[in-house]
């Protein structure tokens, strides 16, 4: 039930239609009788600056989900940011301090790295590819380098954003072993996906699934559904892997202390979710 005391968390991204977060948050506010809910709110990339301006004017706004294709933007549009919105040079989350200023944090990569070593992915000293550079991969990126793996390697259709993200990594984590321009997946202990690929019929896959090892453990941010054709591929090759909704579950807490709501697990929030694909 929506009140004039309901608080809004706007969920802003562009196209709407994959959003799963509403299907999560929501339940949980339900269950746990919190006056809150969260907004799907579609922003084209060319009015977002002021609209997120525009948003925090709102007295009953209680912070922002951002996602596809504004998390680069965003960082660049706040008054302060968490080391790790500096490393990955994205932001999924803003809130309004106090004194009005805009405050952002990045919790991707965070959320990516404690679901796959819940699934037994070890990632000290592993070897890791991430295809995509954009806000989602580079967050992930950044935590899979605090996470202590060995090497990484970097590919983007643009050249330029994997070779930007290797250049971060490399200033705070010099011992990391970096490259980029190869999305070959032969010889990696994790493979991600963090492209939007897979979001509409007919995508190409990221990478070439024939030469991914049955060892290799998979990882997919797409969430549009469940079994993107790439896991489906990476499924008959016999690895294990991480759908993309899982990334989000493992996150959610995490976004509830940033924006000051109890929090919970993601158990309980897998266990109330009612997502739909």
């Amino acid at each position: 039930m929506i009140t004039g005391n309901t608080a809004i968390i706007a969920h802003i991204g562009f196209p709407t239609h994959s959003f799963k977060a509403p299907m999560i948050y929501n339940p949980w506010f339900d269950h746990a009788g919190i006056n809150a809910v969260v907004v799907p709110m579609g922003c084209r990339p060319e009015p977002f600056p002021a609209f997120l301006k525009s948003v925090f004017t709102l007295d009953n706004i209680r912070g922002a989900l951002i996602t596809m294709p504004h998390k680069i933007t965003t960082a660049g549009l706040l008054d302060e940011v968490t080391p790790a919105v500096k490393i990955a040079g994205s932001c999924n989350a803003v809130r309004r301090a106090a004194d009005g200023r805009l405050i952002g944090d990045m919790f991707d990569g965070e959320g990516f790295v404690r679901g796959v070593r819940r699934k037994g992915c070890k990632l000290e000293g592993a070897r890791v590819l991430v295809v995509g550079a954009g806000g989602v991969g580079s967050a992930i990126a950044a935590s899979l380098a605090a996470a202590g793996i060995a090497s990484l390697a970097l590919y983007d259709a643009r050249p330029e954003s994997a070779q930007g993200l290797s250049d971060r990594l490399a200033a705070h984590y010099p011992r990391l072993e970096l490259s980029t321009g190869s999305n070959d997946p032969s010889g990696y202990d994790l493979v991600v996906n963090a492209t939007p690929m897979g979001m509409n019929d007919g995508d190409p896959l990221p990478v070439d699934v024939a030469r991914i090892s049955p060892d290799t453990f998979v990882g997919e941010v797409v969430m549009k559904t469940e079994m993107t054709a790439f896991l489906k591929a990476v499924q008959a090759r016999g690895c294990r892997f991480q759908i993309g909704s899982g990334m989000l579950f493992e996150q959610i807490p995490a976004y509830l202390e940033f924006f000051g709501f109890p929090s919970t697990t993601a158990d309980v929030l897998r266990s109330l979710a009612k997502l739909k694909y």
